[in-house]
This record gives structure tokens, C-alpha cells and sequence, in this order.
């Protein structure tokens, strides 16, 4: 006999206008019909378009249905097969919240439907909104925990901006729908997830919180959206690892697939309708929602270990044993988007912020996932293009190959700030190093970095040292916050180090991160929640506000 239907996510919402929104949903049946019923009563119906995702998979490494170790089920990737339901709801009132509910019938007439939500256009200028300020989620442990305390804390949220890293490794299936330990994207952005965790014996499950179902989310490509080269290697994690630069891929693969043969975001821009610019289609993009012109960049690079031992592809160096096979290079922390000036990107950045929509909007915030500055690991080396450096012996054979990576030439704080200060941005929010920190300019420019959300990876201070090289030429810093900004110190109720002091950072396993921007004051704030302790309260620990 065969079982019901199910939806593989909850409906989500995506690019709303002034009077319409859109509405996506995934099952594993193509189906004969998909649509949205909402309004009064559920009476009017919106049909919805049906598309097949091209490159999800699961491999060896997946936890997924059956598989709770490494290839139970698995031995190497192989497709899934999941379709994508996109409908469009019209009509609708800025302001007016309005029921919904979408059903997926499959080829046999066996239907499913999910439960009501709501849904509503693009706020307009001068509506108060609670916008959710998130990242780095990757099925980490305390993600679950932290979506549950969001809504537990601020109730519905009007928006997500979410500065990327949703998932690890972006063509595995499971990570985004259903990883078996309960922490998938989807699942924990709608209040579906079932991640334990367990303190001194007591073990609480944390479900996440139904956030995107009501709420319309505008994300940004960080590194673990983007995957490398593509069916060359022999799992999914190694296929993520194995970016290549296009230039270089232009020369080796000439005549064949660019995308296949360096990096690509495939997988992610058929899961999300997004904002889209002529240059950069919804890879950056700049939307205006309520008050607010957001600003997202495509800024992120290939992650690689700062181990200087010779058998690491690292970001520093090659590993010897591919000295002679130029094909395995990894070419150091190689940058996916330029953003430099007088690229593709900065050009449009620049005409982005001469825009009306720009200029005349209350708030400017410009989103990307690189850190302009942090305390966390990853902002060092420098964002700039590996400058690569091959030594020699007498005879000719290659001794070493490294990568310097000049602070002076770092695009981000070189080129891009300069241009943000300049246009008057109140705000940029980004990721990638796990943890809380925050800095404000001299002109009163504020940066927020909030990703402690599942995990942490500690911060540069005190006694915790970054690893970097020593007796390269660049100085790479091992302390602190490279490029200039002392970091703030939260306003209400900051940790406390060792020595008694309070911390200008949150980097904790234990405790979770979360920030709400509420337009109708301004103010960021952000609180903590102790997930040793599952019945205490959450903490606002830091508010400030945006002039």
C-alpha cells in the first residue's frame, strides 16, 4: 500500500511587491497540481509552476531516512529527486495579512496540504517592522534553539535577512530538507526541526520556530553556498572543496562547461526567488522593504585551513604531494565575485547607491557574508586575490608554493567602505566567523556581525590567537580586529572574561545569539539565550541605534 503524500518543507515566502508575494514549497513527487488557496474562507486559488532541482543529492556523508553513519546507504553521491512549487498570490493590500495554505496532488490523486499561514505585500515606508538579523546556520547544535527563542522571544517577525552560510555543503538534499538529526535549514526556519541537546544528564528538544512561512526571507551567497568543480571527486564534501578559479579553469577546460569545471551556486538559485539585478541576478541584488534599502553584496571566498603543514591544501600554501599536478591546486582563498574597483560589481554597487530608492530611503543596509571586521578567525588574510609565490631548488624542481595576500590591497576595506561611508549607509551586517561582535566608525557607520547562532569558533582575544604563518612578508594578525575598529562593548548586559571584565564578543558553544532591527525605533537589539539552562530567560544584552 502506498503511504501519503508530505510536503518535504512547509510553504515559505519570497520577493514580495506592492501587492502581491510569492509562495514556494518542495515534495518528492513531480505531481499533477499544485496551488495556494487563501483569502476569506480560502476561496481563491493561485496555481503554482513546478521545476526540478538540478543538483541535490545525498552521498556517503548524508544523514538522511536510514543513514545514521557514514555509507549505511550511500557509497558515492547520487541525484535526489525534489521538485520546487513557486506560486504567486495577488491583489493583496500593503498592510493586510491574509490565510493561506498550498496543496500538492500527486499522480495517483493522493493530495496533501499544509497547514494556514499568513502572508502580506511589501510593507510600505513608515510601517514599524521586526526584522530578523541571522547567518551561519549549517545545521549547527544550538540553531534550533535559537529559531525557538526568536519567536518565543519577539513573536512573528516581519522579515529574515539572512547573511549567508544556510548549509554546509549546498548540493546535499538533506541538509536543507531533512538531515536525520534533526537540524535541517528548512525544518528549523519553520518550526519542524527536532534537535536534542543534552547538559549534565538533561536532554531538551528545541523545534526551531515557524518564521518563514509568515515572513518573506532575502538571503545572500556565503562559501558553503557555493560548490566546487563539479563530479570530480567522490563525495559531496570533497566536491565542495574542489573550487577552482574560473581563469584558470578557462585555460584547462577550454571548450567546456565554466560552471562544471570551477565553482557554482546552482543549487541555491533554484531554491530561492530572489530580487535580481541585470548584472548580478539574484547573486546581488537591492530591495526596498518598509523603510529600508537593502543592500546585498555577493562577497565571499573559498574557505581553506590556515595549517601550514604540508600535506593541507590550505589558504597559505599547496600541499607537496600535488606540487606537479596544477589540476589540484586549490590557488589559496580564491575570491568567487569580484568586488574590487571597476569590476562588474563594485560598478553597480556604485550606481546602486546614486539611486533614488537608495538615497531616499530612512535606513541604508548593505548585507554580505564576508566581515569587513571581527574579532573571528576568518577575517584574516586580507579579502583581496592570493598573490601566489612558487619556490625552487637549484634544479628547477618546486619546493614550496604559497600565497601572500597583501593587507593593503583588501577590496573590502580599500574599495567598498570607502564608497559605503560615503552614501551614508547606517548599517552593515554580515557573517562567516561565528560569533557576536560589533564595531561603529568614525562616522558613525555600524557593523554587526551576529552569527554565534549554532556554534562558535571562538574570537581572536585575550589568549585565543588566530593561526597564521610566520616569516611570510604580509603580517597576518593574530589578535583583535585587523583592519582598525575596536569592537563595542554591549550597551546592557555584556559577559563576563575570566579575569571579571566584560567581553566586547560572544563566542560560545553553550550560549546562542539572535538580532531583531525594529524599524519603528531604529534600535538593533540582541539577546542570548543559555542553552545549559532551558528554562531560563532569554537576555538582551546589546541595543543600539541607527541614526
Amino acid at each position: 500500500m502506498t503511504s501519503a503524500p508530505q510536503l518535504l518543507t512547509d510553504p515559505f515566502l519570497q520577493l514580495p511587491t506592492e501587492t502581491s508575494v510569492r509562495v514556494v514549497w518542495f515534495t518528492e513527487f513531480a505531481g499533477t497540481k499544485h496551488q495556494i488557496a487563501y483569502g476569506e474562507n480560502l476561496q481563491q486559488t493561485s496555481y503554482a509552476s513546478t521545476t526540478k532541482l538540478s543538483r541535490t543529492r545525498e552521498d556517503q556523508q548524508s544523514r538522511v531516512a536510514n543513514q545514521t553513519e557514514n555509507g549505511q546507504v550511500y557509497q558515492q553521491p547520487v541525484q535526489r529527486d525534489i521538485w520546487r512549487h513557486e506560486g504567486e498570490v495577488t491583489g493583496l493590500t500593503p498592510g493586510v495579512r491574509v490565510n493561506y495554505r498550498v496543496t500538492s496532488v500527486r499522480e495517483d490523486g493522493e493530495s496533501v496540504s499544509s497547514d494556514v499561514f499568513t502572508l502580506a505585500p511589501n510593507p510600505k515606508p513608515g510601517t514599524p517592522l521586526k526584522i530578523l538579523l541571522t547567518s551561519d546556520h549549517q545545521l549547527k547544535p544550538m540553531t534550533a534553539a535559537n529559531l525557538q527563542k526568536v519567536v518565543q522571544t519577539v513573536g512573528r517577525v516581519d522579515g529574515v535577512w539572512f547573511a549567508g552560510d544556510l548549509v554546509n555543503v549546498s548540493d546535499r538534499a538533506s541538509e536543507w530538507f531533512d538531515d536525520n538529526r534533526g537540524g535541517a535549514l528548512f525544518p528549523g526556519l519553520q518550526g519542524r526541526a527536532k534537535y536534542e541537546i543534552e547538559h549534565n544528564g538533561v536532554k531538551t528538544t528545541y523545534n526551531g520556530g515557524q518564521i518563514i512561512q509568515h515572513a518573506p526571507m532575502f538571503t545572500c551567497i556565503g562559501n558553503h553556498e557555493v560548490m566546487g568543480r563539479f563530479a570530480r571527486k567522490g563525495s559531496l564534501n570533497d566536491e565542495f572543496d574542489d573550487t577552482f578559479p574560473r581563469e584558470f579553469a578557462q585555460r584547462l577546460y577550454s571548450g567546456k562547461s565554466l560552471k562544471d569545471h570551477s565553482f557554482n551556486t546552482n543549487t541555491y538559485e533554484e531554491i530561492f526567488t530572489l530580487p535580481q539585478s541585470q548584472e548580478g541576478s539574484k547573486r546581488y541584488y537591492a530591495v526596498s522593504f518598509g523603510d529600508v534599502r537593502l543592500v546585498v553584496l555577493y562577497a565571499t571566498n573559498m574557505w581553506r585551513t590556515p595549517k601550514l603543514d604540508t600535506k593541507y591544501t590550505g589558504r597559505y600554501q599547496e600541499a607537496e604531494k600535488d606540487f606537479n599536478n596544477p589540476d589540484n591546486w586549490g590557488y589559496g582563498q580564491i575570491i568567487y565575485e569580484a568586488i574590487n574597483q571597476g569590476s562588474t560589481q563594485y560598478n553597480w554597487l556604485k550606481q546602486e547607491l546614486n539611486s533614488p530608492e537608495f538615497k531616499q530611503a530612512k535606513y541604508k543596509v548593505v548585507m554580505l557574508h564576508h566581515p569587513p571586521h571581527t574579532l573571528g578567525g576568518n577575517i584574516v588574510p586580507a579579502y583581496t586575490n592570493p598573490v601566489q609565490i612558487i619556490e625552487r631548488n637549484d634544479i628547477g624542481n618546486i619546493k614550496a608554493i604559497r600565497y601572500e595576500y597583501p593587507k593593503n590591497a583588501d577590496y573590502l576595506i580599500r574599495d567598498v567602505m570607502p564608497l559605503l561611508e560615503a552614501a551614508d549607509v547606517q548599517l552593515v551586517f554580515y557573517g562567516h566567523s561565528h560569533l557576536w561582535n560589533r564595531f561603529v566608525s568614525p562616522n558613525q557607520m555600524h557593523f554587526l556581525e551576529t552569527s554565534n547562532v549554532g556554534n562558535s569558533y571562538g574570537a581572536a582575544w585575550g589568549n585565543e590567537k588566530r593561526e597564521v604563518p610566520i616569516g611570510y612578508k604580509e603580517d597576518y594578525a593574530a589578535l583583535g580586529n585587523p583592519n582598525g575598529l575596536n569592537p563595542v562593548l554591549p550597551t546592557i548586559a555584556p559577559l563576563l572574561g575570566e579575569d571579571g571584565k566584560p567581553l566586547p564578543y560572544i563566542a560560545s558553544n553553550d550560549i546562542t545569539v539572535f538580532s531583531i532591527f525594529d524599524t519603528g525605533t531604529g534600535t538593533i537589539s540582541s539577546y542570548r539565550f543559555d542553552t545549559r539552562k532551558p528554562d531560563a530567560d532569554v537576555v538582551k544584552f546589546d541595543e543600539f541605534q541607527l541614526k
